[in-house]
This record gives structure tokens, sequence and C-alpha cells, in this order.
């Protein structure tokens, strides 16, 4: 018999996953109620089925802003399959999802990369029960979703993705800064000639990706929020990632907007003199 998968929610990363599975002809369900036109269309692009819940299904993935991870394992509280919590949160918030969710089998992932649209781009660290990891494993397994197992309890996974997201996100709040610094005193050319000759290959040498990050900040905000807590539990200085997150904030009105220039970026950084 067929695994059944149910997927909360699909935004552009959970599309994607889902589009993974369905195009191995894995049933994989979404719940529309509450939902924008967005959403549909991505779930209808990705080939996923409407429900009105996920009752019959044997796997949920939860993949959603970090904010939103608690609330949406309280939704499914009274689920008893497995279920991978997959989003950017701390390893506490891990753990604590696995108590929420005390009927289910609950396993930790982390998704490295981009949405999974080819292969050799975006990776799945799983960590937790070994049953669990071992038939989320299968599920994508020669997809172009690569499955790495973990070893390591629920939380492993979480830890590793934020590790990760520290370094790698936190470059993109540091070239945004060095950049207004720079156009606030005149020598912004200068410093975009000198970043491409000397450092082409990071956000500040390349700062159109910093206008990709711009309109995914409301999230990334979120995620600092995460890894500044997950900093604090393990004695680690929180400081330079509640620096990001105050920086990621400044961006938040500028969610998935169309025609977003990094002068746009650069400004909403600037606040006025007292």
């Amino acid at each position: 018999m067929k695994t059944s998968v149910g997927l909360l929610h699909p935004g552009a990363m959970g599309a994607a996953v889902g589009a993974v599975l369905t195009a191995r002809d894995i049933r994989t369900s979404w719940l529309p109620a509450g939902r924008g036109p967005a959403t549909r269309r991505r779930a209808e692009d990705a080939g996923l089925t409407e429900a009105e819940d996920l009752a019959g299904c044997d796997v949920i993935l939860s993949i959603c802003p970090p904010a939103a991870a608690l609330d949406v394992a309280r939704s499914v509280a009274g689920f008893t399959g497995v279920y991978l919590d997959a989003n950017a949160i701390s390893p506490r918030h891990a753990t604590e999802i696995a108590r929420i969710l005390d009927k289910a089998t609950v396993a930790d992932g982390g998704i490295v990369g981009p949405p999974p649209r080819q292969a050799g781009t975006t990776r799945l660290y799983l960590s937790g029960p070994a049953t669990a990891v071992a038939s989320l494993e299968s599920l994508f397994a020669g997809t172009d979703l690569r499955p790495v197992v973990l070893d390591g309890p629920v939380g492993t996974a979480s830890a590793l993705k934020l590790a990760f997201a520290s370094y790698n996100k936190l470059t993109f709040a540091l070239a945004a800064q060095s950049h207004a610094l720079a156009e606030r005193y005149g020598v912004g050319g200068e410093l975009r000639e000198l970043a491409a000759d000397v450092l082409s290959h990071t956000p500040l040498g390349a700062p159109g990706g910093i206008t990709s990050a711009g309109r995914r900040a409301w999230r990334w905000e979120g995620e600092m929020a995460e890894i500044a807590e997950a900093c604090a539990d393990a004695g680690l200085s929180p400081a330079s990632v509640d620096a990001a997150r105050e920086l990621f904030g400044r961006w938040r009105d500028h969610r998935d907007e169309a025609g977003l220039t990094l002068a746009d970026l650069l400004q909403a950084l600037v606040t006025p003199p007292a």
C-alpha cells in the first residue's frame, strides 16, 4: 500500500517538496481552509490533493515559517503517524513539538538549499526515532530532495540547519549593512567595485542576492529568533544574531515584493538621526 502524505502548508518550499512526492505518484494532501489564492495556485501547480483533514495520512510534513511551527503541530495534536517538522526551529522547540505530538512518531528535519526543483541543490537532514527516519529517507530517496540521516535525537537536524543558517544568512545582513554604510558616506559605487573585484562570490560582491534576501526577510526574521534561542541555550552570545533579526525586521514590509531594488532595502535600514 502506498504511503499517504499530508503537507502543512504549501508555501514556496513546501509546495516544491510536495511536487517531489507527487512526481512519484505519492498522494500528498493539503488543507485549503483559511488559505489564500496564492497558496491554492502553488498547491495546484504541485499536484497536491485538497482535503478537509489529514486523518487518513500516514505521514505529515510541517514546512512553514518558524514562528508558526508550534501552532501547526498543535493543530494536529491527535495525529498517530509519522510527523516531520522540517522547519528552521531551535532544538528546544523541536523537542517541544515531540511532546505536543505524543501520539505520533516525531522526526526532526532541516532543509538546506533552495526549493528542490533539480538534483544536487537541496538536502533534507533527518534525525530522531530510527523507524520514522527510515520511512522518511525511503520516501525521498532518489528524488531532487536528497535525504541525509544524522545519528542523534530530535533536535539534531535542527541544530545543524540553524548552525548553517547562522553563517549563511548573517552574511546577507552584514553585506547589506556594509552597502548601506557606504551609501550614507557617498562611497557606494566604490564599495561595489572593490567588493566585486575582491569578494565576487559573496553577498558583498554580488549584492543582487541581497534583493532576493529582502523578499524573504519576513521569514528570516523568525529564523534569527530561533537561532538566538539556540545560541543562548548553548551558552553562546546571541548578540550578532539578534542584530541580524532586527535588520531583517526592517525589511518586513517588502515581503515577496515585485520590483524591489537594492536601493529600497538600503534605505529601509537607515534610521533618521535623532
